[in-house]
């Protein structure tokens, strides 16, 4: 909307002339008129381009969440609330108890495998909350069976692209928080220097995951992130992946977890469980599992036991993730080499793997940054990891 002036009015109340007796009197016009076109303008008047929407006056109230569910594995299965009220947020709870503000938020599909009560409310502030959705689930997986997995299969006769419908990608070169070198590239990616006709990331016709490092021009780097953050999640469980990693000066492959909630509760709040990080390293060759949180960091490497061990080599990696305790094996569940714990956890440091709402997958190869350093002469580009499945157990 433009300013009102005396240019806008009719030719006989412009005037230049002297102030005479009258003047007062087409003053008085003017203000009449001026305020007159003022409130045609505010009422929506004067081909202002259509009314607008009055301020409300009371507070509506957030539409009522829906709940729905599809199949997982095992009678599992993946829980997705919604609310049709743009920019609500949905809390929850599992025991059918009523939702406040101060119960689980919810930021992704999550995996139940327990007979549970699922209870939601949304709320947006100004707004009333929303009346409870309540649905029930049944289902009750015995220990260790599979209730969730992505084997990566492909039998289109050409590189895939890895499923939409679970993962998505970090993009960019910003450096990630360790001044790392990669460009990520999602699929389809022709922002330079992606190549969608060389993808980062794509499932072959082998059965396998592959994410690819590629050096396309001098100090140039291309890489893929993977997440299922926003598709898919969950809260407890055992998660492995069956890996084959790349070795290199400067090569960062790694299989980690993000609480759900980093966009409230930005890192290292939401928490970080790494299952495996790997660079290259004088013999013996080792991998690591981490914790992070706030104040939180630990980590412990495997070596093999003491007997020879090569990243290069298919292992499983996997953790085990129960109520105050995270633990790390490679190759099977049995061979758990680190566990952390929440008791006894030292001033300052905060274990926050019960209050994220679960956690997404990740999996990436990174180039450079500040823990690997950069690569040299001796790394070999094209380097990819080959990721044979990835799959959830109960516990």
């Amino acid at each position: 909307m433009g300013y009102l002036t005396t240019e806008t009015l009719p030719p006989e109340l412009r005037t230049t002339a002297p102030f005479p007796t009258s003047r007062f009197l087409q003053n008085l016009k003017l203000l009449a008129l001026c305020s007159a076109v003022l409130i045609a303008v505010s009422c929506g008047g004067g081909g202002g381009g259509g009314s607008t929407t009055p301020p409300r006056t009371t507070p509506s109230q957030v539409a009522t969440p829906t709940i729905s569910a599809t199949a997982a594995q095992n009678g599992a299965q993946v829980v997705s609330l919604a609310d049709s009220t743009s920019g609500a947020s949905i809390y929850y709870t599992l025991d059918g108890s009523a939702p406040t503000t101060s119960s689980t938020r919810y930021f992704a599909p999550f995996l139940i495998d327990t007979s549970a009560t699922v209870t939601a409310m949304g709320a947006l502030s100004g707004d009333t909350n929303s009346s409870t959705a309540t649905q029930m689930f049944s289902s009750s997986v015995p220990t260790d069976i599979l209730v969730w997995s992505d084997e990566f299969s492909n039998s289109t006769g050409a590189n895939a692209q890895p499923n939409p419908s679970l993962w998505t990608y970090d993009t960019g070169n910003s450096g990630f928080g360790n001044s790392e070198l990669e460009n990520y590239c999602a699929w389809g990616s022709s922002s330079s220097p992606c190549d969608p006709a060389n993808p980062n990331a794509y499932v072959g016709t082998d059965g396998y995951l592959h994410i690819v490092a590629r050096n396309p021009a001098a100090s140039v780097y291309t890489s893929a992130r993977l997440k299922s953050q926003g598709l898919f999640s969950f809260d407890y469980g055992r998660i492995e992946a069956r890996i084959k990693l790349p070795e290199g000066q400067g090569l960062w492959p790694a299989f980690w977890l993000l609480g759900n909630n980093i966009t409230a509760s930005p890192w290292p709040a939401c928490g970080e469980q790494d299952i495996m990080e790997h660079i290259d390293a004088p013999s013996p060759d080792w991998v690591e599992g981490s914790i992070h949180g706030t104040g939180l960091n630990g980590g412990i490497q495997y070596l093999g036991g003491g007997a020879s061990f090569s990243a290069s080599d298919w292992h499983v990696y996997g953790m085990i993730w129960s109520k105050g305790t995270v633990s790390y094996y490679v190759d099977t569940p049995s061979n758990v080499y680190a566990t952390f714990m929440n008791s006894g956890l030292p001033a300052g440091e905060v274990w926050p793997f019960e209050s994220n709402g679960g956690a997404f997958v990740i999996l990436n190869l990174a180039v450079g940054g500040n823990w690997p350093g950069s690569p040299d002469g001796t790394t070999p580009f094209p380097s990819e990891m080959l990721v044979d499945y990835v799959r959830i157990y109960t516990n």
